[in-house]
């Protein structure tokens, strides 16, 4: 058994006294955070100093005995605390080089949300009551919490389509699967949205296609509103539900493939996809947004984590279309168009499963080796092509099949 942190979402539908507080401090949260990324921007650009936690809390309190901020006071201090915790999370991954400089948040493009410790609410008998507030939030239970669970953080949002959310993170316990000797490898494509090591191609549902003229619709309607106008505001919605409709969808997909494969064998190859540099051709880039590798990558990941699989990912330069399973040589060139191709050795391959099925052979070389599975590129004191070095590196301790 594994204890694991989850977070429950679940929505809900607050009376108007709740909304209008709950509005109150997503704007308040929104203001601190600028502010405190406001100060600090100063103290770093202009004297080359950082600010820590403490002192933007200081500067808080400041901030709610002006007359023109006393309105912080009004609403809990707890989510205006949290946002300066973020910020100060935010600011360590910039000085640490794994993230970029933190962005002011927008009224109108940034999420809506409000972080909530056990000190401001109140969880009886499955009921959450938040603070500042005198009923319980009107929770739409769609699956149960672990049993004897306790939420240690709520977090409430509210999306671009005027829906509402809590998040509730609890503890869980979670049983590993049965053990299984099976394996699979996936290659993601386009046209079909992973190809299986067995020969199964999972079909590209295309969520965003099905519902293009829904959407092209919304957005003509909208271009054709005034700025500032109510009927702007209901035709913003509008195109913002058709979003909510197409993102919902997909990720109740991709959440029922990932738990099929995880639940269905032991090892899972995938590839390491650089989908921020695929998504810079234009011509495919709605396809492959469409497609979201990265989410299911990301499924895949916590899932095995959770159930005791393995994941193995291979590095990004294996030359999977292009190495024959038969004989272990690879193509120079393997044109996109080219669906199914024959190696000189007389086997015939369908490209996507040969790719799948390489994947799931180099699982081993993997586990051997390490993840340094991948062709040598071209040197720059040599100047001799990659290519003609691929077949002697790549095949390497890799298995045919």
């Amino acid at each position: 058994m594994t204890q694991v942190k989850r977070t429950f979402k679940y929505r809900f539908f607050p009376a108007d006294e709740q909304a209008a507080e709950l509005s109150r401090t997503f704007g308040c949260v929104r203001l601190v955070c600028n502010k405190a990324l406001q100060e600090r921007t100063r103290a770093w650009y202009g004297e080359q100093r950082r600010v820590s936690y403490v002192e933007s809390s200081a500067a808080l309190t400041q901030w709610k005995r002006t007359e023109d901020l006393a309105f912080l006071a009004e609403v809990s201090s707890v989510p205006l605390q949290r946002t300066l915790r973020h910020l100060q999370t935010a600011f360590a991954g910039f000085f640490a080089k794994r993230a970029k400089y933190p962005r002011f948040k927008s009224r109108k493009k940034s999420r809506a949300s409000a972080e909530y410790t056990r000190s401001a609410f109140t969880w009886c008998d499955g009921k959450l009551t938040l603070a500042k507030m005198a009923e319980p939030l009107d929770i739409r239970w769609s699956r149960p919490l672990p049993e004897g669970a306790v939420p240690s953080t709520v977090t409430v949002s509210r999306d671009a389509a005027g829906r509402w959310f809590v998040a509730l993170l609890c503890e869980d316990t979670i049983n590993p699967a049965p053990a299984t000797s099976s394996a699979v490898g996936l290659d993601a494509k386009v046209t079909s949205l992973v190809t299986l090591s067995t020969g199964e191609k999972i079909a590209n549902p295309r969520h965003e296609r099905g519902d293009r003229a829904r959407l092209v619709r919304a957005q003509r309607e909208l271009s054709r509103k005034a700025k500032g106008s109510a009927n702007r505001d209901k035709a913003r919605r509008k195109v913002a539900r058709v979003h909510a409709r197409i993102t919902d969808r997909r990720r109740d997909f991709l959440h029922k493939l990932s738990t099929r494969l995880v639940r269905e064998n032991q090892t899972v190859v995938i590839e390491d996809l650089t989908v921020r540099n695929l998504l810079k051709n234009h011509k495919l880039a709605r396809a492959i947004s469409d497609a979201s590798w990265t989410e299911l990558r990301s499924m895949l990941e916590y899932r095995c984590a959770w159930y005791g699989r393995e994941l193995v990912v291979i590095d990004r330069w294996f030359p999977s279309s292009k190495l024959c399973g038969a004989c272990g040589t690879v193509r120079d060139r393997l044109p996109l168009n080219v669906r199914e191709w024959t190696c000189d050795c007389t086997a015939v391959h369908d490209r996507d499963v040969n790719a799948a099925r390489s994947i799931l052979a180099a699982r081993l070389a993997v586990s051997a080796c390490g993840d340094g599975v991948r062709p040598q590129r071209e040197s720059s004191r040599t100047g001799r092509s990659s290519m003609k070095q691929e077949p002697q590196r790549v095949t390497a301790g890799i298995p045919r099949l």
